[in-house]
């Protein structure tokens, strides 16, 4: 399931090649060590060699590298972190399981739980209408802004057009792929544009929504929201491995990205082509599988959230083009051949990862992978891969 309609951004594949950068960039091996203890690695794990075997499999069929991390509730072994492929193709680094990588829009359940924390202290409801909390000059413009809710922006459903699949703002992007994007800079790609439906009326994912959310959380607690994110989640979790890109956009120590622009497993780096999420609730995520699955659990066993926000946060709608997907507030339930996922996954340009869990099996598996589009799409994002991966962590 992709969550990221940036598709269309490498239609104009001969800007890309034409912008690329970094490629002869030397970096030392020692840049990307890290260290994850044994007890979170769990390289003694019964199933390692199982696990190893996947990830092995799905790197000798293109792509660059993988890191994921898998729990199984019904056992005492503990969470297995792995890592299969390179972590820097150029200078022959091989991938650790402990590496950091861009997550993308897997922050939007960070941004939803912060708002669900938020409507627990009494601070928000969900049912205030947003413009409460946003100026003006932010909502300028953008329609169903002011008649939108809270909870409409989080299981989107506001109605509200999506910046990103705005063929000037892809352009644009693409003429500069090394921008630093602003907030504003990005609303203006949804002002003037008519809204998919009125509010509550059907959903439909818009990553304007998020922005939108960031904004209430800047306004409600005073500070950036990833300092929000930090102080509230980060470090009660003990999310080593997590940081926002607005601290540190391009870490030294981040694997580096890749695209298969040509569908030929023939890729190129991007490594620095993902700056309009540095400041905005709807991407620019850093972190790797193992803090993605710490998170996760957090929510499902209601130890970072209520089991009362819980049943809020997975309050299930069907959009009306597809029976098949649910929307909650930053989650969706996704149907697979093993039964329901609670799932949700991230991009950016050369750069995915997924999160999801099991309910039946009780079984949570995350992974990133520093390569997308074309067939390491097909491997690692779309809905038959992930049935793979999933067949092959319960077999």
């Amino acid at each position: 399931m992709k969550t990221t309609c940036i598709r269309t951004l490498l239609v104009l594949s001969t800007i890309l090649n034409s912008c690329a950068v970094s490629e002869d960039e030397i970096v030392k091996e020692s840049t990307y060590d890290c260290f994850m203890s044994d007890n979170t690695s769990n390289q003694g794990h019964p199933k390692h060699v199982q696990y190893q075997a996947l990830l092995d499999e799905l790197v000798g069929k293109g792509v660059p590298g993988i890191m994921m991390t898998i729990f199984d509730g019904n056992d005492n072994e503990g969470p297995w972190s792995g890592a299969s492929g390179m972590a820097d193709l150029k200078n022959r680094v091989s991938m650790k399981n402990c590496n950091i990588s861009r997550v993308g829009s897997t922050v939007k359940m960070f941004t939803a739980v912060t708002v669900l924390q938020l409507a627990e202290e009494g601070k928000l409801n969900l049912d205030d209408l947003a413009s409460q909390y946003l100026s003006d000059e932010t909502m300028a413009g953008i329609e169903n802004a002011h008649e939108a809710t809270v909870r409409q922006l989080l299981e989107h459903s506001s109605g509200i057009y999506n910046y990103i699949i705005n063929p000037h703002f892809q352009t644009a992007s693409l003429n500069d792929l090394l921008k630093v994007w602003k907030p504003n800079e990005l609303l203006d790609y949804a002002r003037g544009k008519n809204a998919n439906f009125e509010p509550g009326t059907d959903l439909d994912y818009s990553n304007t929504n998020y922005i939108f959310l960031g904004e209430i959380i800047e306004d409600i607690e005073g500070k950036p929201f990833y300092k929000v994110f930090e102080e509230r989640i980060f470090n009660p979790l003990d999310l080593a491995f997590t940081q926002f890109a607005a601290e540190s956009p391009v870490p030294k120590n981040i694997v580096r990205g890749y695209i298969d622009l040509y569908s030929k497993l023939e890729v190129v780096e991007s490594t620095y082509y993902s700056g309009w999420d540095y400041y905005t609730a709807d991407g620019g995520l850093i972190s790797n599988p193992y803090d993605l699955y710490v998170f996760l659990r957090s929510i499902m066993e209601h130890s970072i959230i209520s089991e009362k926000s819980f049943q809020i946060m997975t309050q299930w709608k069907s959009p009306s083009y597809d029976d098949d997907i649910h929307y909650g507030l930053g989650i969706f339930k996704m149907e697979t051949k093993f039964g329901d996922a609670y799932i949700h996954s991230g991009d950016a340009i050369g750069y995915a990862a997924t999160m999801l869990y099991l309910p039946k099996d009780d079984i949570y598996i995350s992974w990133a992978v520093n390569g997308n589009y074309g067939k390491i799409d097909a491997l690692t994002q779309e809905l038959e891969a992930m049935e793979h991966i999933i067949a092959n962590v319960i077999k």
